[in-house]
């Protein structure tokens, strides 16, 4: 899941869609839902120990998270960016994620797929009904 810093002067939601296009190339996107609070997660002590530099005075990370339906075409995901952070990319399950991310991350990422699943369905439920008409 992309992620990243606010700049100074940059509300979230646009520092959300800057670091989307950074890490990921994609711009296509409607903007669906924020959730209402900041997911705080702290780093544990094993990983602070090995983080350096500019990291070192972290505890942990506060997020705001937005759901966006990414409405262009698979070719315009492009991780090979001027500041290359993943090294593949798929799409999944919004429930799977959870158990796809280092553990002491999954708490907020729990809270992100309860935040936003009915948003996901409610969105294949309208895709389904436009198929069909």
């Amino acid at each position: 899941m992309p992620q990243g810093g606010i700049d100074p002067g940059e509300d979230p939601l646009t520092a959300a869609v800057r670091e989307l296009r950074e890490e990921t190339s994609v711009s296509s996107v409607q903007m669906l839902a924020e959730a209402p609070a900041w997911l705080r997660y702290d780093f544990p002590p094993e990983v602070r120990a090995r983080l350096s530099g500019y990291w070192q005075r972290y505890r942990g990370q506060a997020q705001r998270w937005f759901l966006f339906k990414f409405t262009g075409d698979d070719s315009e995901i492009d991780l090979a960016t001027s500041h290359r952070e993943f090294a593949e990319w798929r799409w999944m399950p919004l429930q799977q994620l959870p158990g796809a991310v280092v553990p002491f991350k999954a708490a907020v990422y729990e809270a992100v797929a309860a935040e936003f699943g009915p948003a996901v369905e409610a969105v294949k439920v309208a895709e389904l009904e436009a198929e069909l008409q």
